[in-house]
């Protein structure tokens, strides 16, 4: 199924039929990425005295099951300026539009002087120095497949200068995505000055934009231009399990062609 799509003067074609998942599967009552000392996902079996078991393996007519979860610390997962206010913000209220352009870079995080490793302004300077993204998503170097399991708990993994913030909402970059179980430092004093830097809470809140942590792009992926569709649960709560999913876009050109593949305002 092709999709044609137009962003100001320029056309492009989607083939939705080869959708790249950099989302991170929740593994009930089983191992997965796991960060902030959350516990694992679990799954219960609903069970009604001897009238009801919600387990098709011990006899039930059907599966019903209790899920516990905790968004920030089980997987990929989407929030809103809400995880750092007290207004009740919602990732539902705030996330309204779903496919965004965007553009995915691969960045091999700084070493400081204090033996942290963080990604620099600097590094998304050139990432974003032209033709700047609805959405900007960071696979960090190196790229291994343990980072699907990965337990980062007190282990002071990479994350982004703060600064990175401040820059990202100047060149109005809505939406953030990275491989990291935070985009602030695991241990900052609460000061989570990356968080309201990108959000610019709260002095000029934007309130649409979103940060995705605990992705994984695998290698096959290249870096590039892509439709990316952010999928979250109807969720009232500051942040959701998500789902984003790419889409390899290829420019179109030619006048009657880009009569063709002219896409509806969306408002």
């Amino acid at each position: 199924m092709l999709l044609n799509l137009q962003r100001g003067n320029a056309y492009f074609q989607v083939d939705a039929a080869q959708p790249l998942d950099i989302s991170l599967p929740l593994h009930v009552n089983g191992k997965n990425v796991n960060c902030y000392y959350a516990e694992e996902p679990t799954a219960d079996v609903i069970r009604f005295g001897s009238s009801f078991v919600g387990s098709v393996a011990e006899g039930g007519s059907c599966n019903y099951q209790r899920l516990h979860l905790t968004p920030h610390g089980n997987g990929t997962h989407t929030e809103c300026y809400g995880h750092i206010s007290a207004d009740g913000a919602t990732i539902h209220d705030c996330l309204c539009q779903f496919l965004f352009f965007a553009r995915l870079v691969s960045v091999q995080p700084e070493k400081l002087p204090n033996g942290d490793f963080c990604i620099m302004p600097e590094q998304l300077m050139l990432a974003i120095s032209e033709n700047v993204p609805d959405a900007l998503i960071i696979r960090t170097l190196p790229n291994n497949e343990d980072k699907k399991t990965r337990q980062y708990s007190g282990t002071n993994p990479p994350y982004f200068h703060p600064d990175c913030g401040i820059l990202l909402a100047e060149k109005g970059v809505k939406h953030l995505l990275c491989d990291l179980p935070s985009v602030d430092k695991e241990e900052d004093g609460g000061k989570l000055l990356m968080h309201r830097n990108f959000w610019q809470y709260s002095w000029a809140t934007r309130r649409e934009s979103t940060i995705t942590e605990l992705i994984y792009a695998p290698n096959h992926i290249l870096d590039g231009e892509y439709l990316l569709q952010l999928n979250i649960i109807s969720l009232m709560m500051d942040a959701s399990p998500s789902k984003p999913v790419l889409y390899q876009i290829k420019p179109l050109s030619g006048s009657a062609t880009a009569d063709r593949a002219k896409f509806p305002d969306s408002g």
